[in-house]
């Protein structure tokens, strides 16, 4: 059998992760004319079209979606081969890293995180990946993902997790909502209805069990899978919104025409972590992306304990 040329594998991930022939072509250093040319070497090794083109831009065949996460995989772990004993620059690595994140996470540390790749690794890139209906563990084992924040979860015994902070749900409402008027109690909190969070589009979270054990029940009038689509929701309403406090406040923070208040049912810590496959332990730019963002989330916890310890 005759020895693939690798170099098409390192053309095909660049394909389809660019998308274009052009895109491509300045990610491998070539010219487009040339580019084109090993699309065809692709097409003929592969013995399929690869590429269709559908208006202007090139769209993959079910194929090369299907060889998608495995051509990325191969051409990871070559690269690692390589680069097993040479010492890695983070400020001239291409590197791009799929992530998939609560929105806690995203809200308060996104920022800093990029100013940090800015500074130490900047021509890397974040993608962060929507919530599928794929299983998380899957989503990290086969590439899809390689890196998972969120509420901590049981994950395959392999899969590498480090807790990154805790939080807690609070109540949001307008400035104005009649809900300020008097104490909120278990009972007033389900008079006006309410507005539940979720990527996966469910109506119930963990206040409804919390209600429900003091005979209470809740109206969700509405389900968003985004908490900012929610929170804008609030504005002309007086519908109520569940939130995490640290998502909360940096609503709060930026302005908009809020009040937070304590749940009168109180819910459980929430611990958030992160997870990846052992496959990229030794990777150096992951390496970089995970302890920075363990110290992103540190700092903040020793910020906050301080500040509780001044206000005693």
């Amino acid at each position: 059998m005759a020895r693939p040329d690798l170099n098409l594998l390192l053309a095909l991930d660049a394909l389809l992760d660019e998308g274009s022939v052009i895109g491509a072509a300045r990610r491998m250093n070539l010219s487009p004319p040339a580019m084109s040319r090993t699309l065809s070497r692709i097409r003929e090794a592969l013995g399929d079209p690869v590429f269709v083109q559908v208006g202007r831009k090139l769209m993959p065949t079910p194929k090369a979606l299907a060889l998608r996460e495995q051509v990325r995989m191969a051409v990871e772990q070559a690269t690692q081969v390589f680069e097993s004993d040479t010492e890695i620059d983070l400020k001239s690595l291409d590197k791009r890293f799929n992530v998939r994140a609560t929105d806690e996470f995203v809200s308060i540390y996104l920022g800093h995180l990029l100013a940090a790749m800015a500074t130490e690794m900047p021509r890397a890139m974040l993608r962060f990946s929507p919530e599928e209906d794929d299983v998380d563990e899957e989503a990290l084992r086969n590439g899809r993902i390689d890196l998972f924040i969120s509420a901590s979860r049981k994950l395959g015994s392999e899969i590498r997790v480090q807790s990154l902070f805790t939080t807690t749900f609070v109540g949001v409402a307008r400035a104005q909502h009649p809900i300020f008027d008097d104490e909120i109690t278990p009972e007033r909190l389900t008079r006006w209805e309410h507005i539940n969070v979720s990527r996966r589009g469910k109506a119930l979270g963990p206040i409804d069990a919390a209600l429900e054990g003091q005979g209470l029940r809740r109206h969700v009038a509405l389900v968003v899978p985004s908490p900012y689509t929610a929170l804008f929701a609030l504005q002309d309403s007086d519908l109520l919104l569940p939130l995490p406090k640290h998502l909360a406040s940096s609503a709060l923070a930026a302005g908009l025409s809020i009040r937070l208040f304590e749940l009168p049912t109180p819910l459980e810590t929430v611990l958030l972590t992160q997870a990846w496959h052992p496959r990229l332990n030794n990777d150096p730019a992951h390496q970089w992306l995970r302890n920075t963002i363990h110290a992103l989330c540190n700092m903040d916890a020793a910020q906050t304990a301080r500040r509780s310890t001044s206000m005693r």
